[in-house]
Formats: structure tokens, sequence, C-alpha cells
């Protein structure tokens, strides 16, 4: 849980700092988060958002870059309570989630762009771990990053 609010954060040290323009919003039962980075890249399809929040967190934030489409959901509330399970911090989601209400009662920072009811493929395509750039924000893995109702800061 994050223990300094961003804007306090952003006052100390600024330039270290990129600040997310893109307004996400707050789904997850905890509205302050942050930690590691760790990334995925997909559209439209999250098999690999469920095996990566299938595996131990450590307190990591999982970037899932969906390229920003709103055509179906990367993240539903059996994923994000796999994510609970394993110790995430929290997602941060380019593109769309699913089971508002069952994710706003999980102890799980969760920001994306909107819902949809629509489920993803289950292929498997995408990459993990790779630099994802969101909004002229590159979200590098192993950089940290912190979120709360202001917005996403992220280590340069």
């Amino acid at each position: 849980m994050t223990t300094i609010a961003t804007a306090d954060l952003y006052d100390e040290r600024g330039d270290e700092l990129d600040s997310l323009a893109l307004q996400l919003h707050d789904f997850g039962g905890a509205a302050a988060f942050d930690g590691p980075i760790r990334t995925i890249r997909c559209h439209r399809d999250n098999a690999l958002v469920k095996a990566t929040l299938a595996t131990p967190g450590a307190g990591a934030v999982l970037v899932i870059d969906g390229g920003g489409s709103l055509e179906s959901a990367l993240v539903g509330d059996l994923i994000a309570g796999s994510a609970v399970a394993n110790g995430w911090a929290g997602l941060i989601v380019h593109g769309a989630i699913r089971d508002r209400a069952a994710i706003g009662a999980l102890p799980l920072g969760v920001k994306a762009l909107g819902s949809n009811p629509r489920k993803s493929a289950k292929d498997g395509v995408g990459e993990v771990d790779v630099p994802v750039e969101i909004a002229g924000v590159t979200f590098r893995p192993g950089a940290h990053v912190w979120a709360d109702v202001d917005g996403i800061l992220v280590e340069r």
C-alpha cells in the first residue's frame, strides 16, 4: 500500500518521475498502491494476463497494455482474485475490465480505461516483461510505479 500521496511524491522527486496524463478509472478496493512494474502487451487476449497473475506477485504492479481497446475485457473477477491470492499490489489496464462490483470488493488496486462484459480471446498472443508505452509514458519492468486517486507516477 502506498504510504505517500502521489502529489507529495511528485513535489519531492519532480523530474525523476513521469506522470501519466491519461485519465484511468479506479475499480479496485484499494485506491492507492505501488510496487515494481511487470508488463504485458496484448490485444483482446488475456491468456498471458491470467497466467502471469497466477504466479507470485511479491507486491508488483502488472501494467497491461491492451492498446486502449474497450472491445473486450482483459481482467475479470476470477483473474483479479488470483492476483490478490498471489500477492500482487495492483493492475494498471490500458483497456477494459469486467465484473466491476466484484473487483471493487477486492483488496487490490485496479485502474483501467473502462469496462465491458465481453470476454477476450484466450490464445496467449502478446509479450511479457517488455517496456510498454502508454500515452507517452514508458513503463519498464523493474521500475517503480505509484498510483492513487490523483493519478500514476513512474520512475524514469
